[in-house]
């Protein structure tokens, strides 16, 4: 499903002759395809699922936001605009983001269906978490959450 989304915005980026939405997009593609190739070597020949591609996506927003705070420190506005851009693009393909005290209502929810009690659980809290909320959360902050409920 994603796949065609992003089949279908560069088809109109490049009608409208949208030039930051036609490289980023170009960019996500090929860092799909690299990843569909590595699957392949491991026996996977229909590539990524959603779920893969939508943490390629994440992790693609959260190099962009570093590299913004690296280019404010080392004063190029310029660049770090664009990299803002380029965020706008990649999280049209992203599911809404939950807030986060929404994160930490949700973290609360897994421990205790889990029955967690020690850092020991954290392991399988963050899996539970993962394929419950995949795409939606920053496991990032997720994490604290369930270090500081759970230590």
């Amino acid at each position: 499903m994603l796949r065609s989304q992003l089949s279908d915005a560069l088809k109109k980026a490049v009608l409208a002759k949208d030039t930051v939405t036609v490289t980023t997009v170009r960019l996500i593609i090929a860092a799909l395809k690299d990843r569909d190739i590595a699957a392949r070597g491991e026996g996977n020949q229909d590539g990524i699922p959603d779920e893969e591609i939508l943490a390629l996506l994440q992790a693609m927003v959260k190099q962009r936001r570093e590299s913004i705070e690296m280019y404010t420190k080392g004063n190029r506005a310029d660049l770090a605009d664009q990299e803002a851009s380029e965020i706008v693009v990649i999280e049209k393909f992203l599911p809404k983001q939950m807030s986060d005290a929404e994160i930490e209502a949700a973290v609360r929810g897994v421990v205790a269906d889990l029955g967690a009690t020690c850092l020991k659980d954290m392991g399988r809290t963050m899996a539970a978490l993962r394929d419950k909320f995949g795409g939606q959360m920053d496991f990032g902050k997720a994490g604290g959450v369930a270090k500081k409920l759970l230590g």
